[in-house]
């Protein structure tokens, strides 16, 4: 009996280095929280965030908007079509000169219009077929465009000789380059790709001067702070979230969740403190840059379609987006409900875009067609 009973003492030693170095580790493992923790520190984190919020949140838009005049008197119709294009019409966008608009098509197009005349001033075929992204320079002497062959090309326009001949390729993206646009100089563009990252490029050289990574998903749309000193800008993306980066550093400042879907356009408002987005989900936001969060949604019950292209009218009172549905409707911005809609178009609505002065607005459809709203 001793005997056995003194065995089992004699055990525990081995026993209790074994626990202790499973202690030791398990202790260093302990060190370590695991990525389910974090995600849930994280979550918590978020959730406290959004409670902090909703205490400064008294009221919404619509609310401190009540006592405002309702937007009446508006008598918008179809004044110009443009044709021309053989397929869909994907990009398009005004010149500074008010006058003239460069647009995008699959039939891969791009063509340079007078929108007053509706003449076509100048016809370019691309190397691509797929034409996503087409921007005016600055100077209205440049149009730069790009798509499916990864490539932002830039060509100057003269009427001497042929554009394409002077055409110049700037840089090139590992995926399809969805958006593109001229921020504040001819010599510098702008673009979002569906490689989830943006480019700055310096039109000379073809150099890189700075890349922007944060989305995980396409960037479908970008969009320039209004203002003197245009260091900020905003991207959309496939990934609901809209960011907004600061050109110097390359790093966003802020970002925006919400959607629950694509966001396929983004806008910032005219007084620079707010950005509107149109997403997959058939709702359009405003989020404001100094509360940090949504204070608008856009969006009926009726509505079952997403949106393709945002833009504010001059004031931003007015929200302008574009449907899937072959609609482009009109939000009060701060009642948050809708004005009007616009009926002319026979497939979805691709682009839209204010022009410079706010007289008019230009949309480019699936239809072929572009049409000039005033």
């Amino acid at each position: 009996m001793a005997s056995t009973s003194k065995e089992p003492q004699e055990v525990p030693p081995a026993s209790a280095s074994s626990s202790a170095a499973a202690a030791s580790t398990s202790s260093s493992h302990c060190d370590e929280p695991s990525i389910e923790d974090i995600q849930k520190e994280i979550e918590g984190l978020k959730k406290k965030i959004a409670e902090e919020r909703q205490k400064l949140c008294d009221k919404s838009t619509a609310q401190v908007a009540e006592g405002l005049e309702p937007v009446t008197g508006l008598n918008i119709k179809v004044r110009r079509s443009l044709k021309g294009h053989n397929a869909k019409v994907l990009c398009l966008d005004w010149c500074s000169d008010k006058r003239h608009l460069v647009s995008s098509s699959q039939d891969g197009k791009l063509i340079v219009w007078d929108a007053f005349s509706t003449n076509k001033e100048h016809a370019v075929t691309m190397p691509t077929t797929w034409v996503m992204a087409c921007a005016y320079g600055p100077s209205g002497n440049v149009v730069a465009c790009g798509g499916l062959d990864n490539k932002v090309t830039v060509y100057p326009l003269t009427l001497d000789e042929d554009v394409a001949a002077r055409k110049k390729t700037v840089g090139t993206h590992t995926s399809y380059m969805s958006c593109c646009l001229f921020p504040g100089s001819d010599n510098q563009v702008l673009t979002g790709s569906g490689d989830a990252t943006c480019a700055l490029w310096d039109v000379e050289s073809g150099q890189v001067l700075q890349s922007f990574h944060g989305h995980s998903a396409d960037v479908m749309s970008v969009d320039l702070a209004p203002g003197p000193n245009p260091n900020t800008f905003v991207s959309g993306s496939c990934d609901k979230l809209a960011f907004v980066w600061d050109m110097r550093t390359g790093n966003y400042v802020q970002y925006f969740e919400g959607h629950e879907s694509d966001i396929n356009a983004v806008k910032f408002h005219p007084s620079g403190d707010a950005i509107g987005t149109g997403s997959d989900d058939a709702t359009c936001r405003l989020f404001d840059l100094r509360a940090d969060r949504e204070v608008a949604k856009y969006q009926k019950e009726s509505i079952l379609f997403g949106v393709n292209a945002v833009d504010f009218s001059t004031s931003g009172r007015i929200l302008f987006a574009g449907y899937n549905d072959y609609a482009v409707n009109l939000w009060d911005t701060l009642k948050t409900h809708r004005i009007a809609m616009l009926y002319g178009h026979e497939n979805r609505v691709s682009s839209l875009k204010c022009s410079p002065d706010g007289t008019a607005i230009a949309t480019g459809s699936w239809d072929y067609s572009l049409k000039i709203w005033a």
